[in-house]
């Protein structure tokens, strides 16, 4: 999809930025996403990605913590020969607590007392604010005010929560979003579809959903089991709605700038977050 490049470029050239470090720029951001999913594949086991064979399952989890790991390195010693010490300082910091984020999630693996501020802190940490630095990096470029800088990075931040949100919906919705359906709760992931039917729930199905977590793996039967919970809860429909709203409050934070393209090709980028599929 190449989803936190595109924000960059568009970004970038909505700021008014003629020159081309804004590919580069994109091209690491790129590099960055990438040794993120080579590290969680191995952190999560995975089998398959986007319905692919994922790398750990076809080189080995060596060869992929390896290459994750020249990934950021290389992107690093790239933004340091750039000389631009904010956009450093910027992808230094988005990443740090991407790892916080990540570090949070694992430690809170089967935890059904999860609330919803916390699942949105963590969601915020360990996929939005890669996106927020993607968008944030195209006004530094384009040298506008701290206040346009600063709508920027809460468009991106707001647009990365939401897709967030659609992406954890789809481990309930859809087996044609390239993952096998269910994984995220096979790995201890509660994510807000399930906090919402938790928080809702009888006693009965909160006992069944813990029983669940507790017994890995799990059957495709007892799985879908818990889907009819989360949909008599109407958890599923609850995060899209969250999700919409983010967007809305990204596309709002655009309202400092004139119309161009590049501000209908953001709005495009923002609303397909809610219809995506993959």
């Amino acid at each position: 999809k190449r989803f936190r490049a595109k924000l960059l470029l568009l970004s970038a050239k909505l700021c008014g930025y003629s020159g081309e470090n804004h590919i580069s720029m994109a091209s690491l951001i790129e590099f960055i996403h990438t040794a993120t999913l080579l590290h969680d594949d191995v952190v999560d086991k995975a089998k398959l990605r986007r319905g692919i064979e994922s790398a750990n399952s076809k080189w080995g989890n060596e060869a992929c913590v390896l290459v994750g790991d020249f990934l950021f390195t290389k992107c690093f010693t790239r933004m340091v020969e750039s000389g631009n010490w904010k956009i450093l300082h910027t992808i230094s910091r988005a990443t740090t607590i991407m790892a916080e984020g990540e570090l949070e999630e694992l430690i809170r693996t089967n935890d059904l007392s999860l609330t919803e501020e916390t699942y949105l802190s963590i969601s915020a940490r360990k996929a939005a604010y890669l996106i927020s630095a993607a968008t944030q990096i195209g006004a530094i470029l384009g040298t506008v005010s701290e206040e346009k800088e600063e709508a920027l990075a809460q468009f991106g931040m707001n647009v990365g929560i939401a897709f967030q949100l659609i992406d954890d919906n789809l481990d309930y919705t859809s087996n044609k979003s390239g993952k096998k359906i269910g994984i995220d709760l096979q790995e201890g992931k509660i994510t807000l579809p399930l906090i919402i039917a938790l928080n809702h729930c009888s006693e009965e199905e909160r006992t069944f959903i813990r029983k669940l977590t507790d017994s890995q793996p799990f059957t495709e039967e007892a799985f879908f089991n818990v889907v009819k919970i989360i949909e008599q809860y109407h958890g599923i429909r609850y995060a899209w709605e969250k999700a919409k709203a983010y967007v809305e409050m990204a596309k709002d934070r655009l309202r400092l700038f004139p119309g161009s393209k590049e501000k209908e090709a953001l709005y495009a980028l923002a609303d397909y977050v809610l219809e995506r599929r993959l």
